[in-house]
């Protein structure tokens, strides 16, 4: 089974890889989002998890719905990942 922490594509982009964290650092979450798609397109997502990085850069797992695009590991930027209320408003 792969590591959550080094999903593929992560390494490259300066995620998490495999030897920095391990699963018990990862808070797994079922946090909705909204994202910037950066073309004046925002589109419904998911954060799954949060991982905080020895410089303490915060990562989230985050998966765009209908994207097609595989569950990313990126650095959390609140200017492009708005976060929604999970109940009530």
């Amino acid at each position: 089974m792969e590591s959550q922490c080094s999903p593929e594509g992560a390494e490259g982009a300066g995620g998490p890889a495999e030897a920095e964290c391990e699963d018990r650092d990862v808070q797994w979450v079922y946090q909705p989002v909204e994202v910037d798609l950066g073309d004046g397109a925002w589109a419904l997502g998911r954060i799954s998890a949060w991982w905080q990085d020895a410089a303490g850069q915060r990562w989230c797992r985050l998966r765009i719905g209908r994207s097609g695009q595989p569950v990313l590991w990126q650095r959390f930027d609140p200017a492009r990942v708005l976060l929604l209320p999970v109940s009530g408003l």
